[in-house]
């Protein structure tokens, strides 16, 4: 018996079933007491991750039928009440630039690298939860963690860490999905406590002993009970490990419409554990067309109009200012996508141009940090904060001037539906898709870095105008037939880009064929990645 099978076996008698390939080099993370960890996390807190679950079908049933989101009148105490969240570790006080990205070597290595405050390893949207990206993702933190990880490129370039480097924080993923390669007791296992569960366990004493911690994002909350039961995780884990209680930080990102009226309530609940809220603003966008999609009052136009200026938008980030400095605590802005061109020094310059204006506009807004996808768009976030925010953060800046009603959270954008707008869905969510189920999810379409929040608005918008009959602008009724039609001319489109050899060794009519059936059904998909997993090894 190799030590690979030894190893399945006596998980197998603790209930515990690891059905993904185990590697000698897998073995590493996937060890005994780290499963058995994971295990007690999926004994404790998956039936309430169900019953949480469960909350959100009965709150949408509710929705759909008339019952609009306000501010909650049981928790007005919480709202109304002066409190303030435990004081932060020193390495969070300042995260003016923060960078996002997926758990390969290179990019852990360049964005550690990179000159950011902070560097988000992303299990989550910009992830395609195979498993091997999940498990050599693991490998690959702890390597970096340990800073032995090195990388050499195909073409021969070495990559190592800089003395300096980020703060990692990790965000793993959703409450939603699972993490079906592994079972307890007969059942699956959360993907969340899976991703948690093996980074804190293989890394919480390392970061310690090395004077940061174990700090993550929270991604897809719509409550705060979903916080309350991260904070409860949050203090099992510390206490199964034996350190104090409030070491792990999180942020939360506010990244759904309920949420934004329960901002206040998931600092409280979080309250030893905060580490602040963020403006996820794409899937914001995408929750709020998700939630209202029973309702023909709430059709938003072409989503390239649907800017952070926008009466909704700009009070949602507002009030998550006002909220979390309220508290004593940091609000992060949102992503700029822009990948820095190379190729045509005018069309860099203007992609640039609109980092440094989204930057503006946060950090006058009050915001105490921001993020990028790119290396390249670091040092312009850093020097427009570094301009405006001379201090560690602007907590300071309370924005008492501030007053959101539910109404202004839910003023729907004006504007139109054109052409252009349905197909750039189309095109941009096809090709985020067919790299997605390739297994890479974190994709450069038309010099922007999309991750899952993109295709999710793509084909909620469509689904949207599809099952609403909704108009273009020159008044075309936009039908399922309009939607397979111009589904049809991308597809050769792309085939076109690309080359037919190419195409036809590519995932596109599988990504066409789940595509139309989120879009064509009349039940609409909560969320495309619960789709489309069961086609990912």
């Amino acid at each position: 018996m190799t030590g690979t099978d030894s190893l399945l076996s006596s998980l197998k008698k603790e209930g515990i079933e690891i059905l993904g390939p185990v590697t000698p080099e897998y073995a590493k993370v996937l060890t005994y007491d780290a499963m058995k960890f994971i295990a007690e996390l999926s004994r404790n807190f998956t039936p309430r991750i169900k019953e949480l679950l469960a909350l959100r079908e009965k709150r949408q049933k509710e929705i759909d039928e008339g019952k609009m989101p306000d501010f909650l009148p049981e928790t007005k105490h919480i709202r109304e009440a002066e409190w303030t969240v435990a004081p932060l570790p020193e390495d969070l006080l300042d995260r003016r630039v923060e960078i996002t990205g997926p758990t390969d070597r290179k990019m852990i290595i360049n964005a550690l690298n990179s000159g950011a405050n902070v560097y988000m390893a992303d299990f989550e949207d910009a992830n395609s939860p195979t498993w091997h990206n999940m498990v050599q993702g693991q490998i690959n933190l702890i390597d970096a963690v340990k800073r032995t990880i090195t990388y050499t490129s195909p073409e021969g370039k070495f990559y190592q860490l800089n003395e300096k480097i980020a703060t990692l924080m990790v965000r793993p993923r959703g409450i939603h999905l699972p993490e079906k390669h592994v079972k307890v007791d007969g059942e699956t296992v959360p993907g969340c406590l899976f991703d948690f569960g093996l980074f804190f366990f293989h890394n919480a004493n390392t970061l310690i002993q090395q004077g940061t911690g174990p700090y993550f994002y929270l991604p897809k909350l719509q409550s705060h009970l979903e916080a309350r039961l991260w904070n409860d995780v949050f203090v099992f884990s510390e206490k199964y490990l034996g350190i104090p209680v409030g070491t792990i930080k999180a942020t939360v990102l506010i990244e759904h419409i309920l949420a934004a009226f329960e901002m206040d309530e998931i600092l409280y609940e979080l309250k030893e554990h905060s580490a602040g809220l963020n403006c996820g603003r794409w899937d914001y966008i995408f929750s709020i067309i998700k939630v209202f999609r029973k309702h023909p009052t709430f059709i938003f136009p072409d989503r390239a109009q649907v800017t952070m200026t926008r009466h909704c938008m700009k009070s949602y980030v507002e009030l998550l200012i006002k909220t979390c400095h309220r508290r004593n605590v940091h609000a992060m802005g949102g992503m700029a996508a822009q990948i820095p061109r190379k190729d045509d020094p005018t069309a860099n310059e203007e992609a640039l141009n609109k980092v440094r204006e989204d930057k503006l506009r946060e950090v006058k807004q009050g915001h105490d940090g921001t993020w990028v996808a790119h290396p390249g768009l670091v040092p312009i976030a850093k020097a427009v904060f570094d301009e405006y925010m001379k201090t560690a953060n602007q907590i300071h800046v309370k924005r008492e001037d501030v007053h959101v009603t539910a109404e202004d959270l839910l003023k729907v954008p004006s504007g139109t539906i054109t052409e252009e707008g349905i197909r750039i869905n189309i095109n941009v969510g096809l090709k985020y898709l067919e790299s997605w189920l390739r297994s890479n999810g974190c994709v450069a379409i038309n010099y922007l870095m999309e991750d899952t929040a993109t295709a999710e608005i793509c084909r909620t918008q469509l689904w949207q105008w599809v099952h609403h009959n909704a108009k273009t602008d020159k008044g075309i009724p936009i039908t399922k037939e309009l939607f397979r039609s111009l589904m049809k001319e991308e597809l050769e489109k792309i085939k076109a880009e690309i080359g037919e050899d190419r195409f036809t060794q590519s995932k596109f009519e599988l990504a066409a064929q789940i595509f139309d059936d989120l879009i064509t059904n009349p039940e609409f998909k909560e969320f495309l990645t619960l789709e489309a997993y069961k086609y990912l090894d």
